[in-house]
């Protein structure tokens, strides 16, 4: 009851903002357009919006040496004990930087508990892991790899495997005094993924070009404010920036049956009855390319999760073509240029120069 006390709070508390900003004549008529169904043209300002979501910042001011070696980390399978996963492994950069899998699979094949969210702008987040135990970047690293479901290694040796490494020594050096220790290597790896942000037409349209999204995507932002959505969803990153119970207005998990450990969320951390399936609310941020949905993957297309925000979150029904609007206005939000992972996983060239020696030895014998 006091989760659901205190959403109904959130909702009163946008809606008094909403009511509040709605006094400028431009946005009242994209308001009343909205509600009509009706197209409108407003010439662009530059001047930015005044809205629950902010867009993503244009300055990173990021170490482009770091950048780069964090990018070669991150497709590093010497991370990993067996040498068999990397960062990329459950977070797919052709997917939005999240896992396609309902699981993400580590080391020996482990079958993780939850689905690996986006690393996209994921450096925007409070807190990271959906039970929100992670601090920041530095820390969610160190505890992967020593996580015996994700690397299962440790420092040391990881430490060991890339120092045998000429080149990739060099590169540290050249940036860290230290060069290959645990803590450059999660620096490293750490500022490659504060880079990858990914600026929207949402985040155009926050920035005064009202033209970057068309009327139906309009109402469907207009949509996202009024059904509440926003009461979670709002901030630079469209959430991941507080907690939230899973079910605030049902029971999902009853619902759903065959409730794990994973399904505790906080609880978990902090061992209070009232953190039961609470999560990190997350990041809708690319959100059209990041199915599975949900900590457990349940959701398997962004029209299915949308139903489940508005039956367990919300609890409340709405018209299939609403649903629908508030689908278009997410997809506003798929960043117009995707992160790409330019460097070769470490196994894949290796793999590469043997099969390339093996051709040369074989012609040789002809």
């Amino acid at each position: 009851m006091l989760l659901a006390w205190r959403l109904q709070m959130q909702r009163h508390r946008f809606f008094g903002y909403t009511r509040n900003r709605m006094k400028t004549p431009w946005k009242r008529t994209a308001a009343l357009a909205a509600a009509l169904g009706t197209s409108f043209v407003v010439h662009a300002t530059a001047a930015e919006l005044d809205e629950p979501i902010r867009p993503l910042p244009t300055d990173l001011k990021l170490d482009s040496r770091k950048v780069e070696l964090g990018r070669r980390l991150f497709v590093d399978t010497r991370l990993s004990r067996d040498d068999s996963v990397s960062c990329a492994s459950c977070h797919d950069f052709a997917h939005g930087g999240a896992d396609p899998r309902p699981r993400s699979r580590g080391v020996h094949g482990c079958i993780g508990g939850v689905n690996a969210p986006s690393v996209f702008n994921s450096g925007l987040n409070f807190r990271q892991l959906w039970n929100g135990s992670a601090s920041s970047l530095e820390e969610f690293l160190d505890r992967l790899i020593q996580n015996p479901k994700v690397f299962d290694s440790n420092w040391p040796e990881v430490v060991e495997k890339l120092r045998q490494d000429p080149a990739l020594a060099s590169q540290f050096q050249a940036i860290y005094p230290d060069g290959i220790t645990g803590k450059s290597v999660i620096d490293a790896t750490a500022t490659f993924t504060r880079s990858l942000i990914t600026p929207s037409r949402f985040d155009r349209y926050l920035r005064g070009d009202l033209r970057a999204i068309n009327a139906e995507e309009l109402q469907g932002y207009v949509k996202f404010k009024s059904y509440g959505c926003v009461a979670c969803h709002q901030g630079v990153n469209v959430g991941g920036n507080m907690f939230q119970k899973f079910g605030v207005m049902g029971n999902y998990f009853a619902q759903r049956g065959n409730v794990a450990n994973a399904d505790l969320g906080r609880f978990a951390v902090t061992q209070r009855e009232s953190d039961k399936h609470v999560f990190k609310v997350p990041s809708l941020r690319n959100v059209e390319l990041t199915a599975p949905y949900f900590h457990d993957g349940s959701a398997p297309t962004l029209e299915a999760a949308v139903d489940i925000m508005f039956r367990y979150q919300l609890g409340r029904s709405a018209p299939a073509e609403d649903k629908a609007l508030i689908v278009k206005f997410l997809k506003t939000l798929t960043g117009e240029q995707q992160p790409r992972l330019t460097a070769v996983e470490p196994k894949t060239i290796e793999c590469n120069q043997a099969k390339l020696a093996r051709m040369a030895n074989a012609q040789g014998k002809q």
